[in-house]
Formats: C-alpha cells, sequence, structure tokens
C-alpha cells in the first residue's frame, strides 16, 4: 500500500489557500509541523504537562517500564491516515467547509530524510516546552530532563507505517538515545514485516470485533482494510518486541462481541491488551454524542467477559483515561 500511495502522490493537486488554512488550524491546536514537506508534525502530550506541572503521570509509566511522561516525544511522521475513525480526535478532511485536502495519499512531492524530521521534532518540542522555564509550578528538575527526550512515540495523528523510512526513523531515535513507541491501525503489515530494527513497543489498534462494526467505526478509506488488519495480527507473534492490542470503546457502537475480539486477541497473541475508553474531545464531538464516552465501571465490566473469554487476566486499571490492562 506504501508503494502504491508513493506512486500516485505526483498527480494529486491542492488549492495553497485551502493548505495554509490546514496548517494554521494545526498550529492553533498546538501542532508543530516538521521538515521541508510538511508532512511530519510534533506536539507536547498532555501527559507531559501534567507531569511537569502535578506531578501526574501517564498510565504508560505506570505499565510500561521505562517510560517517563515529561520525557515522551509525541510525533507523527506521516499526517494523512487511510482510516476517518469516528472515535479520532483530530480534524478529517471534510470535517470543516472549505477544509478539504487529499490525505490519502498525502500530497508531498518526496519524503523528508529520517534525521531530519527526528531533529526537528525534538528542536520543536524544545521550543513548545521553553514557556514552562518560568512557570513556578513546575518541576525544574523534569523541566530540564523534559527537554532531551529519551523516548519517541509515533502515534500523535495519521498512520505513520505510512511513511517509507520507518526503520530508519526508529534507528536515528535510538542513534539520540530514546526508544520508540509505534502505534499503527494495521493496514499496511508488509510494512511491519520490513521492520528492522523494530520498535521498543508497538501497538495494533482494534476497534470492533468483526467486519460489519470495523466499517462503521473506523470508516476506511481502503477497500481491503479489515483484511489487512487481520493479516497484521496474523504476523504480529512473529515479531520480537513488546507487543499490545489497544481497543478503544465506544458506548453503543463497538462495546459487544468479547468473544469475537477474543478470536482476535488468540490470532495476535500479544503481551498486552489494553481496552481504553473513547474521550469526546476534539473533532469527535461533531461525530459522536457525549453519551458514547463509556464510564470506568463500562471498561472494567468489558474487560473482564474479555479476560473470561480470551484467558488474559487483568492486572492494573487507570481511572484518569478509563483504561485496563490485560496480560
Amino acid at each position: 500500500m506504501a508503494t502504491e500511495a508513493l506512486g500516485s502522490m505526483n498527480n494529486v493537486s491542492m488549492e495553497p489557500s485551502s493548505m495554509a488554512e490546514i496548517h494554521k488550524t494545526y498550529f492553533r491546536q498546538g501542532y508543530r509541523l516538521v521538515g521541508d514537506h510538511l508532512h511530519s508534525a510534533v506536539k507536547v502530550c498532555q501527559w507531559t504537562k501534567e507531569s511537569l506541572r502535578h506531578n501526574r503521570v501517564c498510565y504508560k509509566e505506570l505499565w510500561y517500564p521505562p517510560v517517563q511522561s515529561h520525557r515522551c516525544m509525541m510525533m507523527t511522521p506521516y499526517l494523512g491516515c487511510n482510516y476517518h475513525c469516528l472515535y479520532c480526535w483530530r480534524l478529517h478532511s471534510h470535517d470543516r467547509p472549505g477544509l478539504n485536502w487529499k490525505e490519502f495519499p498525502l500530497t508531498v512531492e518526496e519524503f523528508d530524510e529520517p534525521a531530519k524530521i527526528v531533529e526537528q521534532a525534538i528542536e520543536k518540542r524544545r521550543l513548545l516546552l521553553t514557556g514552562w522555564k518560568g512557570n513556578p509550578k513546575a518541576d525544574r528538575k523534569k523541566f530540564e530532563e523534559a527537554l532531551k527526550p529519551t523516548m519517541m512515540t509515533m502515534s500523535l495523528t495519521g498512520e505513520p507505517t505510512l511513511y517509507p523510512q520507518t526503520s530508519e526513523l526508529i534507528m536515528e531515535a535510538e542513534k539520540r538515545g530514546m526508544i520508540t513507541f509505534l502505534v499503527t491501525n494495521g493496514t499496511v503489515p508488509e510494512a511491519l514485516e520490513r521492520l528492522s530494527p523494530l520498535p521498543f513497543q508497538l501497538y495494533v489498534s482494534v476497534s470492533a470485533p468483526n467486519r460489519k462494526t470495523y466499517l462503521s467505526v473506523v470508516k476506511p478509506l481502503v477497500k481491503d482494510g479489515w483484511e489487512k488488519l487481520n493479516r497484521t495480527l496474523e504476523i504480529l507473534p512473529s515479531l520480537n518486541t513488546r507487543r499490545v492490542l489497544r481497543l478503544t470503546m465506544i458506548k453503543g457502537w463497538n462495546m459487544m462481541g468479547q468473544e469475537e475480539y477474543a478470536e482476535l486477541v488468540k490470532k495476535a497473541q500479544p503481551n498486552y491488551i489494553e481496552v481504553k475508553a473513547y474521550e469526546w474531545v476534539g473533532q469527535s464531538q461533531k461525530r459522536l454524542p457525549k453519551n458514547a464516552m463509556p464510564y470506568m465501571r463500562d471498561i472494567e465490566e468489558f474487560a473482564k467477559k474479555l479476560s473470561r473469554h480470551s484467558g488474559y487476566t487483568v492486572k492494573a486499571k487507570f481511572e484518569p483515561s478509563g483504561a485496563v490492562l490485560l496480560a
């Protein structure tokens, strides 16, 4: 799929005024575009801010050592996506009048080199954090550490495996002392098979128990997304790294079929499963009602049922993010 995307990018045109407005929108939302061709971005995670201000950390720091919330750089090498998930907080093409662009494939003439992406992401994140130096509530020691990230998380927005040099991106992060987390929707299994080195931790998003629900929740821009996701789940056991399935739960949409979810789990054999509540934030508020956001008790009940069917055991929960961990 990535090869097909590359082959057709040069045939896509975009009105400069429209693209400029999209870039302004990203800027207002706290993103900073990276590189010469502006297909990458970085943003300061809310949990980085919470760690600096209140010493409250993300569940990833609690569950997945050696994560440190204040030293995590959240970024993406590919702003476009081949999904239009209902629950996504980001802006999709056609979400707002006049803001229409080609998300898949992206309208770029060529891709930036991995070294440039990583270097600029670190620098632009540092600039975003500079204002915290004078914040009396910020932990001074943590602030100084935060300027030197030890972790790069490719999950900010878009589908990172559509960037054709993901392996090289991981290597560039490692050269700079960072471990990497990669979050994928699983639609480019061939990219995962080619990865060398693998990321420190690999997330695969599983947002539906069956094809019908999948089509209604993630609204793929590719015809064979469900089949490609299943292919990814099939190869997952062969990938020698820490593997996690993330199940984003939307009340009234995909919180059923625990037996079917369990079959997908058995196929993938992940080290961990995250059952996580959809959060009614960002642009998703225009697509879903507020009551689509599950309560923590809903997530715990779902996780217990999934545990019975899959054989995985509930190990932890984190109420601020509505998340339950199974292992």
